[in-house]
């Protein structure tokens, strides 16, 4: 059983990713499917004049600023759009696809944070009102059954908070390697609109073949969105998942590519 995450960065080719899910669910491979939306959540954002916000934390890694008006876009991109295109073409494509937010059936329960610290103007602050969570705990008895009866579990943020029930967002590179460990796939592979893990951001060139973490905190040179998927990776390999895979989401069959030896393979160091 696979755990795909589908970045949501505008490149990355979703109808691509279907197909090789529909592949391999073909062939006899079990999949969850795992979804961002990064670029639409900002497309709508855009349009309803709600500001997307980013927040930096000390350590370099990027995550979205959900307030309660953000947390509103958010859930109306990826349940009302996002899902659905993927689901409709999933289905064009004769797998049976069922969309899960982490709200169903309490499926993705999350501790909300109750502060950020962020990078601001070259201060550290203290960010109060960030509807945000960390995933601890999957209620993985749901997609087992989904995958016993030969279903294909599309999964999607926001998650359920802990203290009151409330929505949080949650990111979906952590979410995957979450669901994977619950699960115990034999692989995860996150796909983004990169090769993989470059030694260098600026040279798509100098992807690594391989990638060592070492703790929680990701390397200095690495940042952004790509530090979050190297600490979801770190996460998945502590959970005792096998093989995890950074990988170009941009190319034909891309988890076709990156478990033949595409994309970048994370090991702990």
């Amino acid at each position: 059983m696979l755990v795909v995450k589908c970045g949501g960065a505008d490149g990355i080719r979703a109808d691509a990713v279907c197909a090789d899910v529909a592949g391999l669910v073909s062939a006899g491979t079990p999949v969850v499917l795992v979804h961002g939306g990064s670029a639409a959540v900002d497309r709508l954002a855009g349009r309803l004049g709600v500001p997307a916000r980013r927040l930096v934390s000390p350590s370099g890694v990027t995550t979205r600023h959900t307030d309660a008006a953000a947390l509103e876009v958010l859930t109306l991109a990826l349940l009302g759009a996002v899902r659905p295109a993927l689901l409709t073409e999933l289905g064009r494509l004769g797998v049976a696809a069922v969309g899960l937010s982490g709200a169903d059936a309490g499926l993705l329960r999350a501790e909300r944070k109750k502060a950020t610290r962020a990078r601001v103007d070259g201060r550290t602050v203290v960010v109060r009102d960030d509807h945000s969570g960390r995933i601890v705990e999957v209620r993985a008895g749901l997609l087992r059954a989904l995958l016993a009866e030969g279903y294909t579990p599309v999964v999607s943020p926001p998650g359920v908070a802990t203290d009151d029930g409330g929505l949080v967002n949650v990111n979906a590179d952590r979410v995957a390697s979450a669901v994977a460990v619950a699960l115990g796939a034999r692989a995860l592979v996150l796909l983004t609109a990169a090769p993989g893990v470059l030694a260098d951001p600026a040279d798509e060139r100098s992807v690594l073949a391989e990638h060592r973490v070492a703790g929680s905190d990701p390397p200095a040179h690495v940042r952004g969105g790509m530090a979050v998927k190297l600490i979801a990776a770190a996460e998945a390999l502590a959970g005792g998942i096998g093989e995890v895979v950074v990988a170009d989401g941009r190319v034909d069959r891309p988890v076709s590519a990156a478990l033949a030896g595409g994309g970048t393979r994370v090991s702990r160091g």
